[in-house]
């Protein structure tokens, strides 16, 4: 501990991102990235807009991508705020709504960048205890409280939350934000987007990360009434208005026009996920109901702990938490069909062994 930090910094856990194993040949099943690459439209837009004009400065107000995202969506540009991944436009939304001396909920089991966010920050925080089925349970979100954050579906569980029970939330706490965290909506769920024009208190994020192929782009929206969104901007020209790449913005642009590659990849993750699904309990595995491109998984027998060894001696990687709860389970990322069926090879292995 350096004695130059400053008691903020000392105090703080860092999150702890996924491994990536650089430029060993593995199968890559833990990070929750698109197996499939953006399409040549995506890249074409991009490589064309690395020329002269990167010596100046981008767009701060990021209108291309806006504009396409209010197409998309059926908003307006004053409801699309865009920044450098979900994870910054987090932050600026701990900035931008809660306040110290007021206590803000989310779930005990959920992600974990929340927890992390709320200490940097200095605002209190209450976790609200998942169901044994890791359902979220809607009355601890009726009481008193300074904000709300919901993934949903929910990291690393995958299940999902309906639109109806989020709408009762929100009704619930019509003074507070509620910042709804879809980053897997696109894989099954249905998103809380079209209630924005009925709750001002309504914030939704969504990332390029994972449905849309770009996690090395770090693109990131929240959709909301525009006061909220003139909320996040007053934080983001406090800190840097420059959040989002001249490239980044191109190619975020293009994939929100470029709807059939992004439908086309989606839906291929899809069938994979309730293949896998089948199969692993097939094995006897339990798998979480999952919205996600990731499942959540444990068996009755083998420890998690020991499976993912055993995977990554085998150079397939899936992240396990060492957390209260859910250290019995792995999580999962969707991989192509040859990686599903590698993993599916080597946990059928395992399991004879074990047997044997």
């Amino acid at each position: 501990m350096s004695k130059f930090w400053s008691e903020t910094v000392k105090g703080i856990t860092p999150y702890v991102p996924g491994e990536q194993p650089g430029a060993k040949k593995v199968i890559k099943l833990n990070t929750n990235e698109n197996p499939y690459p953006p399409s040549e439209q995506v890249l074409s837009a991009m490589k064309a807009a690395v020329s002269g004009r990167l010596k100046l400065y981008p767009d701060p107000e990021c209108v291309g991508l806006r504009q396409a995202a209010a197409d998309y969506y059926g908003l307006s540009m004053e409801n699309i705020f865009a920044g450098n991944g979900s994870d910054e436009i987090l932050a600026f939304c701990f900035k931008a709504f809660f306040n110290p001396g007021e206590t803000i909920l989310f779930p005990d089991i959920t992600y974990s960048f929340y927890e992390v966010y709320a200490r940097l920050f200095d605002i209190s925080y209450q976790k609200i205890p998942l169901d044994e089925q890791f359902g979220i349970p809607l009355e601890p979100f009726f009481e008193q409280n300074g904000g709300i954050l919901i993934a949903n579906p929910n990291a690393p569980t995958g299940k999902f939350t309906s639109v109806d029970s989020i709408r009762q939330i929100l009704v619930h706490n019509p003074d507070k934000v509620v910042i709804i965290d879809e980053a897997y909506i696109d894989f099954g769920g249905e998103s809380c987007v079209p209630l924005i024009p009925d709750y001002p208190n309504l914030l939704v994020v969504h990332t390029f990360s994972k449905s849309r192929s770009l996690a090395g782009l770090r693109i990131g929206l929240a959709l909301g009434q525009s006061e909220l969104i003139e909320g996040l901007n007053r934080v983001k020209n406090s800190i840097n208005s420059y959040t989002l790449d001249a490239v980044a913005q191109v190619g975020g642009e293009q994939s929100l026009r470029d709807t059939e590659t992004f439908e086309l990849n989606v839906g291929r993750i899809i069938k994979t996920r309730e293949h896998t699904v089948e199969a692993l309990r097939a094995l006897q595995f339990e798998v979480v109901d999952s919205r996600a491109n990731f499942i959540f998984v444990t068996h009755p027998v083998i420890p998690a702990v020991e499976l993912f060894e055993a995977l990554r001696q085998q150079d397939i990687i899936v992240r396990y938490f060492a957390k209260p709860r859910i250290d019995n389970y792995l999580r999962i990322s969707i991989g192509t069909d040859e990686e599903m069926e590698a993993l599916y090879r080597a946990l059928e292995g395992i399991l004879a062994e074990q047997a044997g």
